[in-house]
């Protein structure tokens, strides 16, 4: 198999960060589906339409981030392969978690839309924004299988190595995506339902081209159409794996469903500037999270060529690089945060604007508790200890119960405000200890493998 030796020798942090670039344009491409549409729906259609499309935000986070979540499971064998160099199994691993992804995608979608309005009234979505916040997540839910699709052969391309390709034909979907919006939604007027139709037909191209790239023209991946069938064993095993990372945006969107039922208690005004502030968020947020994505990447490359010393030693210069980064973006979100939220109205409505700036500055106080997090939780995930992100998704469901609950009856939306924070903190505590645990372990493997090749060279 050819070696692409950029994550498996030379520097690592250039390794990651090149690697990370085009990771950090493609999310913020795939970003652009949901900001894009809060835009169009909030300056063509109504604030109760952007309140609308806002306050399905967390069932989707537990609905289709549960979706997702799986897929990040199933890309692991892969990465651990590759860097084995085992040219067999990085086929036969992607060609099962594309037929896998697939099915579970369509199980997902039926799931979906047979939770949807009830979960809407569960989070007390008011009465005057639910059959459009109904009506717009029914059409998405549709997109799910493309979703999972998408995002699977995104993850097996990095897995191997590319993250260039995947940016390009989010590129053009995101265009695809806006075309469609302000075709469907300015043009014909069909409202946050054409909102949601443009999104999906998107999805359904992404599926389409990175498919197409995957199993045709990706050469290390090397899966062909006779791969993509279910092994029983096979699919258990990613299963296993997918579980832990699908079960933290479970634990996490319920915290989040349960703070947005507080915020929908605060009116149509605050669920709108909650909903815009948090499109920025999402923004800023883009940076760490590609350095994550790669962290991943490069562990799970590592991991498999047992490279267990570079492992160690890069993990601490990538928690310096993300602290770093962490600051920068706290910078930027405050700086643009307020600019940016203008851009979801046509007239400045004074409400909107005063709940989106409580929001945005309480955030960009604490970034950096999230970068601990997008390191500790990748770093684990790529080893293959995927517990991390379902105890770490416990930790964030008990800050958010507890703001939800506790604290904003005593304090009002400024608790509200401060829920993310107290999430990322309860997350990074059981993330270091277990990190640190498994740190002693490789330590030991390093070391061992070391003397092991000290000895053969002595023997020769």
């Amino acid at each position: 198999m050819k070696k692409r030796r950029s994550m498996l020798e030379g520097s690592p942090i250039k390794s990651i960060i090149l690697f990370a670039l085009p990771i950090m344009a493609s999310s913020m491409l795939q970003y652009n589906y949901s900001l894009v549409d809060n835009i169009i729906v909030g300056r063509y259609v109504s604030d109760h339409a952007l309140a609308a499309v806002g306050s399905v935000g967390a069932i989707g986070s537990f609905l289709v981030g549960t979706a997702l979540g799986l897929t990040s499971g199933f890309s692991i064998p892969v990465a651990h392969a590759y860097g084995a160099r085992d040219r067999k199994k990085v086929s036969h691993y992607g060609g099962n978690s594309i037929a896998l992804a697939f099915c579970i995608g369509i199980v997902i979608s039926i799931i979906a839309h047979i939770l949807s309005e009830p979960l809407l009234r569960l989070i007390g979505t008011p009465e005057e924004i639910i059959h459009l916040s109904s009506a717009y997540v029914n059409i998405l839910y549709y997109g799910i299988p493309f979703q999972m699709l998408s995002n699977n052969f995104t993850a097996i391309s990095r897995s191997v190595g590319e993250s260039k390709k995947p940016l390009y034909f989010f590129t053009v979907t995101v265009v695809i995506n806006f075309l469609l919006d302000m075709l469907f939604v300015k043009e014909f007027g069909w409202g946050v339902e054409g909102a949601a139709a443009a999104t999906l037909i998107s999805h359904m191209c992404a599926a389409l081209f990175n498919g197409i790239y995957v199993i045709k023209f990706n050469k290390e991946a090397n899966i062909s159409l006779r791969d993509i069938r279910l092994n029983k064993s096979t699919s258990w095993h990613q299963i296993k794996l997918g579980i832990p990372v699908s079960l933290q945006f479970t634990i996490t969107s319920i915290g989040s469903m349960s703070l947005q039922s507080v915020v929908n208690s605060f009116g149509t005004n605050v669920i709108a500037g909650f909903t815009a502030a948090g499109r920025v968020e999402g923004l800023t947020n883009i940076p760490m999270s590609g350095l994550g994505v790669a962290t991943q990447t490069f562990v799970g490359q590592n991991y498999g060529a047992e490279n267990y010393d570079r492992i160690i030693k890069s993990v601490k210069k990538i928690f310096i690089l993300d602290l770093a980064v962490s600051v920068l973006m706290s910078i930027t979100l405050y700086a643009i945060g307020e600019p940016m939220v203008g851009l979801f109205m046509t007239d400045i409505n004074p409400e909107i604007m005063a709940a989106a700036k409580r929001y945005i500055l309480a955030i960009a106080q604490c970034y950096s508790m999230v970068a601990v997090l997008f390191v500790m939780r990748n770093t684990l995930q790529g080893l293959g200890f995927t517990y991390a992100n379902s105890v770490a998704g416990i930790g964030e469901l008990f800050g958010r119960l507890s703001v939800a609950f506790i604290f904003t009856p005593l304090l009002g939306f400024d608790a509200v405000c401060y829920a993310g924070p107290a999430a990322w903190l309860l997350a990074d505590i059981p993330l270091i200890i277990i990190y640190l645990t498994k740190h002693a372990k490789f330590r030991r493997l390093a070391k061992e493998k070391a003397q092991g090749l000290q000895h053969e060279q002595t023997v020769k």
